[in-house]
């Protein structure tokens, strides 16, 4: 009954509608939106930034003639070791091996590790020169990264920015907790 009293009312409105034309528009324009172009803002943003820090002088300054030391124990964040080389811990305590045999600074760095953690230190320096008087390669400093890296509660380790040694000095982040990564 309702599809019948439906198609009726269709019928009626179809038979009053039969002579309607449709107006043609008078200058009317149609509405076009047009959508702004995508701009990746963050993007421009980013590459803003890594242009100003290539620019600046900090960067400049941080590349000097020598082998860099640098190590990330695995299992730890890459933002640990950039923010140890930019020098944002605090260094708690540093040794000096300059104008030691390679045997007695290995057991000096040795002790000086132990005796930091025991002192709950993070982070430390090392300083082992960059070996300018050495007759082949930089015997300290080569001990140093062979030792820091094998060491077991070694996170990280950069050498440090140029005023404070350069690649003559290295920061050490050191493992609060024996055998922990990350």
């Amino acid at each position: 009954m309702k599809s019948d009293k439906k198609q009726s009312e269709t019928e009626l409105f179809r038979q009053a509608m039969a002579d309607v034309k449709p107006l043609r528009p008078a200058n009317r324009i149609e509405p076009d939106p047009r959508r702004p172009a995508a701009a990746a803002r963050q993007q421009d943003l980013d590459d803003r930034q890594v242009l100003r820090e290539l620019l600046s002088l900090d960067r400049l300054e941080e590349h000097e003639t020598g082998e860099e030391l640098l190590f990330l124990k695995p299992g730890y964040q890459q933002r640990i070791l950039r923010r140890l080389r930019r020098g944002h811990y605090s260094v708690a305590d540093t040794i000096d091996l300059h104008h030691m045999d390679v045997k007695t600074a290995r057991q000096v760095l040795l002790d000086f590790i132990d005796h930091s953690l025991g002192r709950r230190q993070s982070c430390v320096r090392v300083i082992h020169g960059k070996g300018l008087r050495s007759r082949d390669l930089p015997q300290l400093k080569l001990m140093c990264g062979r030792i820091l890296r094998k060491h077991p509660r070694v996170i990280a380790f950069a050498s440090c920015r140029p005023v404070d040694g350069g690649t003559g000095a290295t920061d050490v982040l050191l493992s609060a907790r024996p055998g922990s990564a990350a």
